[in-house]
């Protein structure tokens, strides 16, 4: 707990105003990912070949985009940073632990963006969400990469979806997630979706308890690569049971 309220601590003033709610979060998973190493190294090495795999033959690499970077585990951010110009790197929260692993690497050309990506304001203001058009302002773009970013997408969004009863669409959540489905595939340069779309409960026995599909019905593109991520193995949250993710990778 110490270490988590030092991350935190520092984190606080890295991070604007709007944004500084989130830090928790990030804190709470960056806790999570440690105590869960061994069992999501294979989920983050999948995730991290993925990415390798959709930046493999392009005739240029210029700019990379990374939207939802997060703890940069589950991200090749070495290769990248390597084989590109210029790597940008987005989410709400960059930990004082990442901005800080970054510094020590000395990798120059790695822009750090903070944003929400979900849309949420602009379909509150009623516009039609395009919550990854600010892209077409990066110049010589040629690879964006969302990484396992859409489910979690989908749960802030629903959060404040049931928060404000009455005051959006009934289909906001949905509405939302299939945006940032499209705004991928109508980027003109290479782009790469990691994302999980369901989950499980399953006790000790074997037995599956609950099931959900996390995407709302949206349908991703046709998967290239699929797994499962033991997100919370036995004893993490209870010694009862455990929850794994279905994870797809399309490119």
């Amino acid at each position: 707990m110490i270490t988590e309220a030092i991350l935190y601590a520092a984190t606080l003033p890295l991070t604007g105003k709007a944004h500084r709610k989130f830090i928790r979060y990030s804190v709470n998973l960056w806790s999570r990912a440690g105590r869960c190493a061994a069992e999501w190294a294979d989920h983050e090495e999948k995730s991290r070949d993925a990415i390798r795999a959709a930046a493999a033959g392009l005739r240029q690499k210029r700019t990379a985009v990374v939207l939802g970077s997060g703890l940069l585990r589950d991200v090749p951010i070495e290769e990248l940073a390597r084989d590109f110009d210029t790597v940008v790197l987005v989410d709400l929260v960059h930990l004082a632990s990442v901005r800080l692993w970054l510094a020590a690497k000395r990798h120059r050309n790695i822009r750090l963006i903070e944003r929400d990506l979900s849309g949420y304001d602009e379909l509150a203001a009623g516009q039609e969400p395009e919550p990854l058009g600010f892209l077409r302002t990066v110049p010589y773009l040629d690879l964006v990469v969302s990484a396992n970013l859409l489910s979690q997408i989908g749960r802030g969004v629903k959060r404040r979806h049931e928060a404000e009863v009455g005051q959006m669409p009934d289909d906001t959540v949905e509405r939302l997630i299939a945006a940032h489905v499209d705004g991928l595939s109508g980027l003109s340069c290479r782009n790469c979706l990691v994302t999980d779309i369901a989950f499980a409960v399953i006790d000790r026995n074997g037995k599956t308890h609950e099931e959900a599909d996390l995407l709302h019905g949206v349908l991703p593109p046709p998967a290239k690569a699929a797994w499962t991520w033991p997100v919370a193995p036995l004893g993490e949250e209870s010694k009862d049971y455990r929850i794994e993710h279905k994870v797809v990778a399309a490119w």
